[in-house]
């Protein structure tokens, strides 16, 4: 049996091709079945979660709510706040809202157990006013004012939780710092002035500055662009340092409560 050259070449070319097409054609075939058909079951693609809002969550509660939500969380910050109880979530990655592949990890910012301290500045031999603004300063709260008999109207003493404090003296963050304070010769006694008609920012002010507090704020209505309508004690009446000023804030014009109950019975 005779076999020629050329009979040669082109059965093996033929082969050739037809290995090509076979190789390519299993080659597509994988790709398509691993894009559409794995790759899809094994990444949920095409499928996402919209990212809830964690932040005030515990760390207890954080656990099962993600968890029934097929996400993962991670603890990447800490810090405090005072509006938050200890190890609650104060901030999340990514925000709520955003959409996110099912298993994702939520980086949170988790709010520490005890706050951070900072030193007590030193107020003594200032006025109230200016120890209201350093404390405020400082991230620290000015508390009950205790009036004691001198010849000027000045702080002598800073406690904190009934203990005497010295400047530099460490205290947590947001505390409440007590001041003793000298009468000024008056014996305690003060005629409070009139606060009405003023924006809550100056009546604020000026009630500092008498060494009083500003007691319960009543909100009548929109208080937007609001100023003092009224005031509790009255302006005029005798009374201590230390004592509490209750506002009523308003829009210039607006009924008091009291006036309305006139208004009826006539």
């Amino acid at each position: 049996m005779s076999f020629s050259f050329k009979q040669f070449n082109r059965n093996t070319l033929g082969g050739l091709l037809l290995h090509f097409i076979v190789a390519t054609s299993t080659i597509t075939l994988l790709g398509v079945l691993y894009f559409y058909a794995y790759l899809p079951n094994t990444t949920n693609h095409g499928e996402t979660i919209t990212v809830p809002n964690v932040e005030g969550l515990s760390i207890g509660e954080l656990e099962r709510f993600l968890v029934n939500r097929n996400l993962r969380y991670e603890i990447n910050d800490s810090s405090y706040s005072a509006e938050y109880p200890p190890l609650t979530v104060l901030k999340q990655f990514p925000h709520a809202g955003s959409k996110v592949k099912e298993g994702r990890k939520i980086f949170i910012s988790i709010n520490r157990a005890n706050p951070p301290t900072v030193p007590i500045p030193n107020l003594i031999d200032g006025s109230v006013v200016n120890a209201d603004a350093v404390l405020r300063s400082n991230e620290l709260r000015r508390g009950k004012i205790e009036l004691v008999a001198g010849p000027f109207n000045i702080v002598k003493e800073m406690k904190y939780k009934g203990q005497k404090l010295q400047a530099g003296d460490r205290v947590p963050k947001g505390a409440i710092i007590e001041l003793v304070v000298m009468d000024g010769g008056t014996g305690g006694k003060l005629e409070i002035p009139t606060f009405v008609d003023l924006p809550y920012d100056e009546a604020e002010f000026m009630i500092s500055g008498w060494n009083l507090n500003v007691g319960e704020i009543i909100l009548l209505g929109d208080t937007v662009g609001g100023v003092v309508l009224k005031q509790m004690p009255e302006a005029g009446e005798n009374i201590k340092v230390g004592d509490a000023v209750d506002l009523w804030i308003g829009k210039p014009g607006t009924p008091l409560p009291d006036e309305d109950k006139e208004n009826e019975d006539h």
